[in-house]
């Protein structure tokens, strides 16, 4: 019985007990705002949509989230928080905040994470973020900021991701980065910034990660990331007038994920970009892109990843992908594709991913190769659709079975029409086209040799025309011999070869000059003793003594002219000269003393 007393006694005293202590600890701790909601359990205050317009005096000590959201705060003072010692993470976001006073979070020594984000903020004055020792995260993006001045976040040593993007930075200073060790991952902003900040991110020796948005440069000048070594991730987005890439642009980094999207590149930037070994991922898309070459990109030997999605592209060259020993992924959709030949490829069993979707594809034997495979490929939901095949248009092309396959996916060897004449007769200096038309399924392309059997290109005196044509203009003798058309495709080629005979002058009529000495001319005409035989027949004479002739006469013709006009605009002019002189003997005579005067004598000479 007195057992059961005394237990009593003891829960009574320990109830009485636990009250006081919590009446104490409620007198320490403030209670939570009336426009807040508290979480004592898990230290969190979410004074979201409280229609706040400054931050709350009283907010209990041990918090370690606090979330101010979506208020009308407008300004924060000097050490704003420094009654939570044991804050983490701050969200300030969607507010009206414009003001940020010198050490306003000072005191919060555990803060990791601070999301400044989606207020009016225009400058971060020095000295903000004092007292920040732990801060890991820091969000200032979908503000007004206009410059980073000189170490803005110097303080911020421990500091590896800050979010700058969509703002108006047009100016970042050359110290602005300065102090920040740890960084390691950068997003940027600024239609303003006509440059990559150079000077600035030399400061951030250990980035891994760089974002850009929205630049206004239109290209990307050489060196633009040196010393930037450790950096593995570039991406550039929405930079609407980035054409070009200078070569050395990308000079220095060791990429493995490159991104240069949504930007005016109309041509795959080989030459920056063939230094980037490590490169495993490449992200071309929304791009006015339009081919991709052959053997260019063969030395990215550990590229995986190509997306191209959203461009301009109308072809794809034999071996394109030459060289790319681990390639699995290839993401074109949303082009203008008519096919894509397994010849595109090092090699097509390593393709594990291939988007072809949104493609005016024409389903042919160009295509053969993708059906066996589809039990491995992955077409990302999107198979591949026939376009310009009329008789298969609208159809997926892994829904033919095995059996369909070759009497569907064909092609027709080329043809080549018209087969004459086999040789082509033109005069010395004179223009020749020559005609190789083909026909097949899908349309050939025609190639010409030279008679060295040498690729013929579209530009030169002697280049093969887009239509197929062979033009040769101001046509030499040594131009003559066998040219060869060759038309390709898929399913095969044909052939045509033309003699092309360019005679030289007749010999008939003609003097030989020989040149000698130190004269020498470029002329594809023999020599004879190594010196240079020119030879003019009688009409080139007769042709350039006209020519000199009518020189001479207009050149006297205008310097009379000249004259004439010249004399009339000095009025009236003297047609005669009268001279006195004096005759040697009368000199003499003088000398002797026996003269006394001399006798001068004159003539009229008259001035024609």
């Amino acid at each position: 019985m007195f057992e059961g007393i005394a237990v009593h006694q003891r829960l009574s005293w320990g109830a009485v007990y636990l009250l006081a202590a919590s009446v104490a600890l409620s007198s320490e701790t403030p209670p939570c705002p009336q426009s807040c909601r508290c979480d004592a359990a898990l230290q969190q205050l979410n004074c979201s949509h409280g229609q706040l317009s400054r931050v709350p005096d009283s907010l209990p000590q041990n918090a370690e989230l606090l979330n101010l959201t979506h208020n009308k705060i407008k300004a924060l003072v000097q050490q704003q928080f420094q009654s939570l010692p044991q804050l983490i993470d701050l969200d300030l976001s969607d507010n009206i905040m414009a003001i940020m006073e010198v050490e306003a979070f000072l005191g919060l020594e555990r803060l990791m994470t601070l999301r400044l984000a989606r207020n009016r903020l225009k400058l971060i004055p020095v000295g903000v973020f004092a007292g920040l020792p732990k801060l890991k995260v820091l969000d200032i993006s979908n503000n007004e900021i206009l410059v980073f001045i000189d170490f803005t976040f110097r303080h911020l040593t421990a500091l590896r991701f800050i979010k700058a993007s969509d703002n108006d930075i047009v100016f970042i200073s050359h110290q602005a980065f300065a102090g920040l060790t740890s960084l390691q991952e950068l997003h940027l902003d600024g239609c303003n910034l006509t440059a990559v900040p150079t000077e600035a991110l030399t400061q951030l020796s250990g980035l891994r990660s760089l974002f850009f948005h929205q630049l206004g440069f239109a290209t990307l000048q050489n060196y633009s990331f040196r010393q930037l070594g450790s950096l593995k991730e570039l991406v550039i987005t929405r930079c609407r007038w980035l054409e070009t890439l200078s070569g050395n642009s990308l000079f220095g980094l060791n990429l493995t994920s490159l991104t240069i999207k949504q930007c005016n590149l109309r041509v795959v930037p080989y030459i920056p970009l063939h230094h980037l070994v490590y490169l495993v991922y490449l992200d071309l898309s929304f791009n006015p892109i339009t081919d991709i070459q052959g053997n260019l990109l063969g030395d990215m030997l550990r590229l995986q990843e190509l997306h191209l999605v959203g461009c301009l592209l109308v072809r794809i060259e034999i071996e394109a992908f030459k060289g790319l020993a681990h390639f699995k992924l290839l993401n074109v959709s949303g082009n203008l594709l008519t096919t894509l030949e397994a010849g595109a490829f090092q090699s097509v069993d390593n393709l594990r991913t291939l988007g072809l979707d949104n493609n005016p594809l024409a389903c042919d034997c160009r295509l053969l190769w993708v059906v066996p495979r589809r039990r491995n490929l992955d077409f990302g939901g999107n198979p591949p659709t026939c376009s310009t095949s009329v008789h298969l248009q609208g159809q997926y092309v892994l829904d033919f079975t095995e059996a369909e396959l070759p009497g569907l996916l064909t092609c027709r060897q080329p043809r080549i029409l018209n087969r004459k004449p086999p040789e082509v007769k033109v005069d010395q200096g004179h223009t020749v086209v020559i005609y190789c038309i083909a026909e097949g399924d899908p349309v050939p392309s025609v190639t010409w040799l030279s008679p060295q059997l040498k690729t013929l290109s579209p530009i030169g005196r002697i280049r093969a025309v887009s239509n197929g044509s062979l033009e040769v203009r101001y046509a030499q003798p040594q131009d003559s011999g066998t040219y060869l058309c060759v038309a390709s495709n898929a399913a095969g080629n044909d052939s045509l070869t033309v003699s092309l005979h360019v005679p030289v002058f007749p010999s008939s009529g003609k003097k030989h000059f020989r040149l000698t000495g130190w004269f020498t001319f470029p002329s594809a005409s023999p020599r004879v003793n190594g010196n240079q035989i020119i030879t003019f027949d009688l009409k080139t004479l007769l042709v350039v003594a006209t020519i000199g002739l009518l020189s001479f006469f207009s050149s006297v013709s205008v310097c009379f002219i000249f004259m004439f006009f010249w004399s009339k605009s000095k009025g009236q002019i003297k047609h005669t000269a009268t001279i006195a002189y004096v005759p040697r003997s009368t000199v003499a005579s003088s000398n002797g003393g026996k003269g006394n005067s001399m006798e001068k004598n004159r003539f009229t000479m008259k001035l024609i």
